[in-house]
């Protein structure tokens, strides 16, 4: 199948598709921050996906600066040989009002989620113009486009990811390369679960479903992106919000 990067995947969404990806066959690299609790989450995550028999590595690495990007990219082609499907999935909150926000806490989130994205497009792009194939998924959010209150900064992060993979897929279409990105809603998660029964109430009022939607339900559409039946989809984005916005 070949060689998938996910980045940000030792928790949540991006461990979940690291997972899904290892069960279609791919090998995996997970990357993650160097942290000790990162590192035992992202060992842990790499262990399960060896358990589907194939390849797979942990590699740490800060995405939002660029120098990091560029060594991790070289390790993992000499380790790996080729760069397949690249996920962007990095991603940070820190949430506020936007006359209350801090300048240290919006240039922050842009470098982590959407500087990232720019560093590992542009460096995996490389190789997978080299190769003329690959898949890249940029990890957006239904935030990035209908906003919401106490999230510019988060919104910004996203919405600017849609453009970029638009933009990317137009410059790396001829080399057989699709870049598409996925808009996840409301997923469960440990910050939602954390949320007083009104809190949750006033989420799902406005989902069609009535529910939170699962990380594996986001890596099943990274699945099917990442697969030969998605050849000739590219610049696309796919919200997967339980119907938030129709």
């Amino acid at each position: 199948m070949g060689t998938a990067v996910i980045t940000g995947a030792g928790r949540g969404i991006g461990s979940a598709i690291a997972q899904r990806l290892a069960e279609d066959g791919f090998d995996i690299v997970i990357n993650d921050i160097n942290s000790d609790t990162s590192i035992k989450s992202a060992g842990e995550i790499a262990g399960k996906c060896r358990a589907f028999g194939v390849k797979a590595e942990c590699f740490f690495a800060d995405v939002s600066k660029y120098s990091e990007c560029e060594k991790m990219v070289s390790d993992i082609k000499n380790s790996f040989g080729s760069i397949d499907v690249l996920v962007n999935n990095a991603g940070i909150t820190r949430d506020g009002l936007m006359v209350r926000m801090s300048e240290e806490n919006y240039d922050l989130v842009i470098a982590i989620n959407q500087k990232s994205v720019f560093n590992m497009m542009k460096l995996v792009g490389a190789v997978m113009m080299k190769q003329k194939s690959g898949r890249i998924i940029n990890i957006s959010s239904v935030v990035g486009l209908y906003g919401n209150k106490g999230q510019v900064n988060y919104s910004a992060s996203k919405a600017a990811i849609v453009g970029m993979t638009k933009s990317a897929a137009k410059e790396l279409g001829s080399r057989g390369i699709t870049v598409n990105a996925v808009a996840p809603g409301f997923i469960r998660s440990d910050m939602t679960d954390s949320l007083s029964s009104e809190q949750k109430k006033l989420m799902l009022d406005s989902v069609a479903m009535k529910r939170y939607g699962d990380a594996c339900e986001i890596a099943g559409a990274v699945s099917f992106l990442a697969g030969k039946d998605s050849s000739y989809i590219t610049g696309q984005v796919i919200e997967i919000s339980g119907g938030l916005v129709m």
